[in-house]
């Protein structure tokens, strides 16, 4: 057995347990802020090429561009939180006003759905406090979590433009194992760009048609529903989880729609149902072209995943799982 091939078995083995244990470690937010960063900073490295000469002036660009990514992905993140904690898109008031309205709603409901719901808001409220006094210490914990998940996420992005600058600019000769590491990273930043930034193309085009549904269908048609934008701003971001983010999303809507009549929750779900077709439909062809992959073989990678690892393994497992499946294609082995 040769050196590379040495260092390639090696490499393997390390990025087997390296994957895994970033998800154990709750790492994920530095794992995907790293890769965002270098994905966007060697998509923009292009235009800095052709227009300025190696040497300094183009070292210069360089940090400056990374700066410049870091900044903006750190910003978005911000903005993103705070508007979430706003009044305007209060997630906690969103989930008050879906009790208020399925309290609201109960005469007209289907038996079978009402025996499932508590008696009264004041029942519901009641419910809520008795978990959170029975979880106080979790949800404390989740608080922190939080603050953590968005530092590594920063540290991440830090990370990430460190690992492109080192990219421009080495000229070093790498060792077997040390260059078939770097494959093995290229590889999975690789599969996040060819899962995520697709993925952002398909929740982009279902918020779109959201957007027109609830900003304009309805509004012409004399129906203002509540947290209109909040409901936008969520099936984009919750979106981004392929096939699961879409129902979660609509789900939302349809109760939301409660607030005017179940026939405008009806409409909202036609509506809806005509959305998730299209968003498997869409799964289908660009994800699934990007890595040769069924959207049910993505909806297993993520069931399996979040059985392993909760909801963090259910944002990694399409990344995951693009890696695994080019390392395998590459080996021949499917």
């Amino acid at each position: 057995m040769t050196d590379e091939h040495r260092g390639r078995l090696a490499a393997w083995i390390l990025a087997g347990l390296a994957l895994p244990l970033i998800l154990v470690l709750h790492l994920l937010p530095a794992l995907l802020g790293g890769l965002l960063v270098y994905e966007l900073i060697h998509a923009m490295a292009p235009l800095l090429a052709r227009r300025l000469p190696a040497g300094r002036a183009h070292l210069a660009a360089f940090l400056l561009l990374s700066a410049l990514v870091v900044a903006a992905v750190t910003a978005v993140m911000l903005l993103t939180v705070a508007f979430f904690r706003s009044d305007v898109g209060s997630l906690p008031a969103l989930v008050q006003k879906m009790a208020d309205i399925l309290e609201g709603s109960r005469q007209s409901l289907p038996d079978w759905i009402v025996v499932a719901l508590p008696d009264n808001v004041d029942d519901m409220k009641e419910t809520i406090v008795q978990w959170l006094r029975q979880h106080a210490a979790e949800v404390q914990l989740a608080g922190k979590e939080m603050i953590r998940g968005l530092v590594h996420l920063f540290v991440g992005t830090v990370i990430g433009a460190i690992m492109a600058l080192r990219d421009a600019t080495s000229q070093v000769e790498e060792r077997p194992l040390a260059h078939a590491l770097a494959e093995r990273a290229r590889r999975l930043a690789d599969a996040f760009r060819r899962i995520v930034f697709a993925q952002v193309r398909i929740s982009a085009i279902n918020t779109g048609f959201t957007a027109l549904y609830l900003a304009v269908v309805l509004p012409l048609l004399g129906i203002h529903l509540p947290f209109a934008s909040t409901l936008i701003a969520l099936t984009f971001f919750v979106g981004l989880l392929p096939v699961v983010g879409n129902l979660v999303s609509n789900s939302i809507i349809v109760v939301v729609s409660l607030a005017h009549s179940p026939q405008v929750a009806i409409a909202s779900l036609g509506f809806l149902v005509v959305i998730h077709k299209l968003e498997y439909f869409l799964n289908a062809r660009i994800v699934g072209s990007q890595i040769a992959a069924q959207a049910w073989e993505l909806l297993l990678a993520m069931l399996v995943m979040e059985a392993a690892f909760g909801i963090p393994g259910v944002v990694a497992a399409p990344i995951y799982y693009a890696y695994l499946k080019r390392e395998l294609a590459d080996a021949g082995w499917v």
